[in-house]
C-alpha cells in the first residue's frame, strides 16, 4: 500500500504485509475466549482467532509500548514542572468509512487492552451520541448529510474530550439509538476517569479551516494519543453496506419502532436498489469528501481486502 502522493519522495509510513505484521505478536498472550468473538464482531465483519492473532495481538503489543512511553513522559514532565495534574487517560481514535468494521476493531481493542496487567480501565465511546437530534438536522435541512462533519454537535464533543483529558470525574455523553436513528432524550452514559478511552467514529480525524488570525482551534484528533484508520476499496465498502442493509431489512427493520421500518417489506431487488441509492447519495459522498482525506493523519492504517481480512498494516514513522 503506497501512502505517498505520486510526487512525494518521503513515505511517512512503514508498511507491513499481513505475515510480517503477525510476527510482531512475539509472546503476546491470547486473552479472548472463543465465545467472545461473536459478541465483539459486527454484522458480516470478519473476526476469528486467526484475525486476532495476526492483526490485533501485535497491535495490542504496540499500543502497550506507546501507552507505557506516554505515561513515563507524562510523569517526567509533571516532575519537571513540579505540578500535580489529575490522571491523564490515553485516548485512541478509530476512524474509517461506514460498513468498514470500525465497531469491531474498537470492541476488540477494548477487550484486549482491558486484559493487560494490572487490568486497566478501558472505556469505549462512539461519536454517534454527538450527532444533532433528527429534529435539528431536519430544521437545518441536512438530514441527508447525517454523519457528515456538519451533522455533529462539535462543541459538545470537544467539551467532552477536554473534560476526559483533564481527568475529570463522571463525564457524561449523550446516547444514540440505532433503532430509532436518533439521540435518546434525557439518557446519558458516564465515563469516569478511564486509563484508556477508545473513541470511534467516521470523522474523528477531520480537521477544519484554520483561522487567519492564528487563534487556537481545537480538533477532535488533538485529544488522541494514537489513531487507527480502517481502510478498504470503495467497491468492497459498497458491497458490505448492501449486504448489511439486506440483513437489517430482515432483522432490525422489522421492528415497528425502527426508523427504517418502511424498508422491511422490500424485495431483494428493491432493497438492493435502495441501499445503492443511500450509499451513493450519502455514504460515498461522505467518504470521498470527508473521511478518506483524513487517512494520512492516522498513526496506523489497517487495509482490508474484499473478504474483510486485513491485508497490510501501515505504521507512521516516529
Amino acid at each position: 500500500m503506497d501512502i505517498r502522493a505520486p510526487d512525494q519522495q518521503y513515505n511517512p509510513y512503514r508498511t507491513f504485509t499481513r505475515q510480517q505484521w503477525s510476527h510482531l505478536r512475539d509472546d503476546t498472550p491470547m486473552t479472548l475466549e472463543p465465545g467472545e468473538f461473536d459478541r465483539l464482531r459486527s454484522m458480516h465483519d470478519r473476526l476469528d482467532l486467526q484475525e486476532v492473532e495476526d492483526i490485533y495481538l501485535p497491535l495490542s503489543r504496540l499500543l502497550s509500548t506507546y501507552v507505557d512511553a506516554t505515561q513515563r513522559l507524562y510523569y517526567s514532565q509533571r516532575q519537571f514542572l513540579n505540578i500535580r495534574d489529575r490522571k491523564m487517560p490515553y485516548i485512541v481514535g478509530v476512524a474509517g468509512s461506514v460498513a468498514v468494521g470500525k465497531s469491531t476493531t474498537a470492541r476488540v481493542l477494548q477487550a484486549l487492552l482491558a486484559r493487560w496487567s494490572p487490568r486497566p480501565k478501558v472505556d469505549l465511546i462512539t461519536t454517534d451520541g454527538f450527532l444533532f437530534p433528527n429534529a435539528v438536522l431536519e430544521r437545518q435541512g441536512i438530514m441527508q448529510k447525517k454523519g457528515f462533519p456538519e451533522s455533529y454537535d462539535l462543541p459538545t464533543l470537544l467539551s467532552f474530550l477536554s473534560d476526559i483529558k483533564a481527568g475529570r470525574r463522571r463525564v457524561r455523553a449523550p446516547v444514540y439509538s440505532h433503532l430509532t436513528y436518533d439521540i435518546v432524550p434525557n439518557k446519558w452514559v458516564e465515563i469516569d476517569q478511564p486509563d484508556i478511552l477508545i473513541v470511534e467514529g467516521v470523522n474523528v480525524l477531520q480537521t477544519g479551516r484554520l483561522p487567519r488570525d492564528g487563534k487556537a482551534v481545537p480538533f477532535v484528533s488533538d485529544f488522541f494519543d494514537f489513531s487507527v484508520y480502517i481502510d478498504a476499496d470503495e467497491s468492497a465498502l459498497r458491497q458490505w453496506y448492501i449486504k448489511r442493509f439486506l440483513a437489517l431489512r430482515d432483522t432490525a427493520f422489522t421492528d415497528p419502532r425502527s426508523y427504517f421500518h418502511r424498508y422491511a417489506p422490500l424485495s431483494d431487488e428493491e432493497a438492493t436498489a435502495t441501499a445503492i441509492a443511500i450509499w451513493e447519495r450519502t455514504n460515498l459522498a461522505n467518504l470521498e469528501d470527508n473521511i478518506l482525506p483524513t487517512r494520512p493523519r492516522a498513526t496506523l492504517i489497517l487495509k482490508k481486502g474484499a473478504d474483510h481480512v486485513v491485508q497490510t498494516v501501515a505504521l507512521r514513522r516516529l
